[in-house]
């Protein structure tokens, strides 16, 4: 395994897992609710009562702090290696396993982790299981 030094960046990295736990704490200990966007954004399929403003304000906020942050700094150019119908299947795929795995990465790893939820701790090895074969197999196998 190589490092590349060049684009290593530990305290930065730090600093924004900081700031994510920090968020995820403030946002259950203010609002009683996991931060795991899927269900956030799945619940305005469904919206409950008084439910919808804060959904939409956290959505918001997650489209409205980068372009915040470009008008800081440059933002990093986005590469994508993959095709329309490859991203198209993959957002299916997460889609799905979001569903049946009741929850993402965000609300199973970061918030359920930190809870010590046994069902998070299986959910996030299982999509950290199934993340590592897929790459494993499309860049060893599949090349």
């Amino acid at each position: 395994m190589n490092i590349d030094w060049a684009h290593f960046t530990p305290w930065a990295s730090l600093a924004g897992g900081m700031l994510i736990g920090l968020s995820a704490a403030l946002f259950i200990l203010f609002n009683g609710r996991i931060a795991g966007i899927s269900g956030i954004l799945g619940g305005l399929l469904h919206p409950v009562r008084n439910d919808r403003l804060w959904r939409l304000a956290f959505l918001g906020g997650l489209i409205a702090a980068p372009l915040a942050f470009g008008m800081l700094a440059p933002l990093p150019a986005v590469e994508v290696e993959a095709g329309n119908l490859t991203l198209i299947v993959a957002g299916l795929l997460v889609g799905i396993g979001t569903r049946y795995g009741s929850g993402c990465t965000s609300g199973h790893g970061v918030c359920g982790i930190s809870r010590l939820s046994p069902r998070s701790l299986v959910a996030t090895a299982a999509f950290m299981a199934a993340g590592f074969a897929t790459v494993f197999i499309v860049r060893h196998w599949l090349a």
